[in-house]
């Protein structure tokens, strides 16, 4: 489907990924939607193929021992048998996970010492952030970081995780024996990588950021646990109703991170400085990175078949 400095990408591996994307979804895309996804997996190959062969020219490949240690840490939450069940889920083996392993830590490794190595972040542009943007520090009420477990009655296909609910007496037992993991000692973001059923969030520990405490307190129910909380501390199970109807819709456990109290917070908080210099920092590896992922592209030499295919099909019609 293209070929990169002389190296082809083949269907079969574009397939797979797209296969994989496209797995529990309720409708199958439509030819043009197919297409599209199939482009977008194409590019992000070509841009991976890239860097695996500027890696090789710096030295930078990643080895066996850094790709069995990531392997090693993605296993540890699960059983053999777990984990071979989450692989054929996915539709990929053991080797495609190699793979993928070896290749996103050599990207990183070339991000790394091309861009992010490179940043610097002086504490001269955090003064100079802190003074132009005063107001975004200033809490006009008090902010809960909190994260969340959440189980659903209805079994939702984008989620893919060790146990699902299909009814409300299987959800009330599910959530149940999260709390009693939790109990035990589990930590709570692993528990929610693991259990929760929001796939947008539950990969990062089912961080729901900071909510103002207005908001919280529209579901009265969740901001009545959540004030006798200390950080660190997680409610017990919250039911999840439909105030139309007060049908239940699901069941959570909230899990409360930190508070900030309401007023300005000054430039010598160490929170502050933290939040400025990561967001400056971001900014810039987004530009570096995009400026990189150009440079790199235009000097080597990249054929999409697949894209001309395209083209010349619309041009049939």
């Amino acid at each position: 489907m293209a070929r990169v400095n002389g190296h082809k990408i083949t269907r079969p591996e574009v397939e797979k990924y797209y296969k994989n994307q496209i797995a529990g979804s309720p409708q199958q895309p439509s030819d043009e939607q197919a297409d599209n996804l199939r482009l977008n997996i194409l590019r992000e190959l070509i841009n991976n193929e890239i860097l695996m062969q500027r890696a090789e020219k710096l030295g930078l490949l990643a080895t066996d021992e850094e790709v069995d240690s990531k392997v090693n840490a993605a296993k540890a939450p699960y059983s053999q048998e777990q984990f071979d069940a989450r692989l054929k889920e996915r539709g990929i083996t053991m080797d495609d996970f190699r793979r993928d392993l070896r290749r996103s830590i050599t990207i990183d490794k070339v991000i790394n010492k091309e861009i992010t190595s490179k940043i610097n972040v002086s504490d001269g542009d955090i003064s100079s952030y802190y003074n132009a943007h005063k107001a975004e520090f200033n809490l006009i009420e008090p902010q809960y970081h909190m994260a969340q477990i959440l189980v659903t009655p209805q079994p939702n296909p984008q989620v893919k995780n060790l146990q699902k609910a299909n009814n409300d007496a299987e959800a009330k037992k599910k959530i149940q024996q999260l709390v009693n993991r939790l109990d035990s000692g589990e930590d709570f973001a692993s528990v929610a990588m693991n259990y929760s059923e929001q796939p947008e969030i539950s990969p990062n520990g089912g961080d729901l950021g900071f909510i103002p405490e207005s908001s919280l307190k529209g579901d009265k129910l969740a901001f009545d646990a959540v004030a006798r909380l200390k950080p660190g501390q997680y409610t017990g199970v919250l039911p999840i109703v439909d105030p139309s109807n007060k049908q239940v819709l699901g069941y959570r456990i909230l899990k409360l991170i930190a508070k900030e109290s309401s007023g300005q917070r000054e430039l010598n908080d160490p929170r502050v400085q933290q939040a400025i210099r990561e967001q400056l920092r971001d900014g810039r590896e987004q530009l570096l990175k995009a400026a990189y992922y150009e440079s790199v592209r235009d000097k080597s030499s990249v054929e999409n078949y697949f894209a001309d295919d395209v083209l010349k099909r619309a041009g049939q019609k």
